[in-house]
């Protein structure tokens, strides 16, 4: 809670305090019998129907600033596509061997297992083959790293 709503819960917190005083037992702590009467305050304002109502309502500039924009900028979307465009020329410019790896890992989800399996070659041979294209990509597309 902040805000008005706040400052209002302790004024009434002060005002019950006050009227109650007498009610209060020295057998316990006075703090605890204040944070007793402040909890049970907060209890009742948070069940009121007047904090249903508040909580509940939105305005205006509350739905606008909610609304997110899921629309992408026509630049945004250029960039995107250049550079996808650039990778795959990047991709085209690797080594037979080393594009194959790297297609059927990165874009055909494929486990070095299934790869090993596919091309008749230890996992090993996988693995190295994809860090040596990985390498080279990274050379190629430094400008875009």
């Amino acid at each position: 809670m902040t805000g008005s709503k706040n400052e209002d819960i302790e004024q009434e917190v002060y005002i019950r305090t006050w009227k109650n005083l007498n009610k209060y037992k020295d057998t316990g702590k006075f703090k605890s019998w204040i944070s007793t009467i402040t909890a049970n305050l907060c209890r009742d304002y948070l069940k009121s129907a007047y904090f249903r109502n508040m909580s509940n309502s939105v305005t205006e500039e509350d739905e606008l600033v909610q609304i997110k924009d899921n629309t992408e900028s026509i630049e945004n979307i250029l960039i995107k596509k250049q550079r996808q465009k650039r990778v795959i020329e990047a991709i085209d410019l690797l080594k037979p061997k080393y594009r194959e790896v790297v297609i059927m890992y990165e874009m055909q989800d494929m486990t070095y297992e299934q790869i090993a399996q596919k091309l008749n070659c230890p996992v090993g041979t996988v693995r190295s083959r994809l860090f040596n294209a990985r390498k080279e990509l990274s050379v190629i597309l430094s400008d875009l790293i």
